[in-house]
């Protein structure tokens, strides 16, 4: 299954219910380049994504840092940090990804002992998942597995399905990270958030940098900071690719036109919004009402 409407709530949290049957979990093949925005935006969810990259290669970006994720490799994604994907050099990226409940990765006995360390470790955001390495190969089998388990619900499945994310954890955790729990680190990565939490409820309105600022409970200087390590952008930039982004969900609806989207998603200018929009998406929203009819 493929999601091209890539949906997350105002604090960036993705909507997707990570859900297959009667288990916490999701599993379906994605083409980045099939994406409604041509790429995966910035979000965040509570469950930990297991990635396989099965054509081409993927950029990555888990918090402030990005890393390519080659054909045959994978990723961990750990649980509540800001990720973003996009596909390397037009390779028609496609990837198998497994979004896990950390609460259904092993029995609950063995929760607190042995998953609840680790998603709250801030030296954790992600992990390379190498197919030369033993447990790296492991681990990209199984979620293989667990793919084609979901899809042909053969007879007890489900069981199968924790078998191999019990053998999945166990591989990860073999390898004896160093865990660390940096105070600081989590008091960023929550700022963070709820910058971002107030420009996707305020987007429509008037936004000044002071706004943002004050609700990451920064200065100016601390916010612009924040928004560059991170996002690479100032805030505002980051509003404008946002409202552009919330267009694009609007100008595919029949009955819109241009000016009206404009002024919805926050432009008081019709030719302000067409100027951004035709530098962000390499043509006008016009044309990009007409090629998506």
């Amino acid at each position: 299954m493929q999601m091209k409407n890539f949906k997350v709530d105002q604090s960036l949290k993705e909507l997707t219910e990570h859900r297959t049957v009667a288990l916490p979990i999701a599993c379906y093949e994605t083409t980045i380049a099939q994406n409604i925005h041509g790429y995966i935006p910035l979000h965040w969810h509570e469950e930990i994504q297991f990635v396989l990259i099965v054509k081409g290669e993927a950029i990555f970006q888990i918090n402030e840092e990005k890393l390519v994720v080659r054909e045959g490799d994978g990723i961990v994604i750990n649980s509540g940090f800001l990720h973003m994907a996009k596909e390397k050099n037009q390779s028609g990226c496609v990837y198998i990804c497994l979004n896990v409940s950390p609460h259904f990765v092993l029995p609950q006995e063995l929760y607190t002992t042995y998953v609840y360390p680790y998603i709250q470790a801030t030296n954790l955001p992600y992990l390379y998942v190498d197919a030369n390495e033993e447990w790296g190969k492991n681990i990209l089998e199984a979620i293989v597995k667990i793919n084609q388990w979901i899809r042909q619900k053969s007879p007890y499945y489900e069981i199968d399905i924790t078998i191999q994310l019990t053998l999945i954890w166990q591989n990860l955790i073999i390898n004896g990270f160093q865990l660390e729990y940096n105070q600081t680190e989590m008091l960023k990565n929550n700022r963070m958030k709820q910058m971002l939490n107030w420009i996707h409820l305020h987007y429509a309105e008037k936004i000044k940098l002071d706004d943002i600022a004050r609700a990451g409970q920064l200065s100016r200087s601390e916010c612009c900071r924040y928004f560059k390590r991170v996002l690479k952008t100032t805030p505002l930039n980051y509003v404008i690719d946002y409202r552009i982004q919330k267009s694009l969900i609007l100008l595919q609806q029949a009955e819109s036109n241009v000016t009206e989207v404009a002024y919805q998603v926050g432009f008081n200018s019709t030719s302000y919004f067409i100027d951004k929009f035709r530098k962000s998406m390499n043509m006008t929203p016009l044309a990009y009402k007409k090629r998506r009819k």
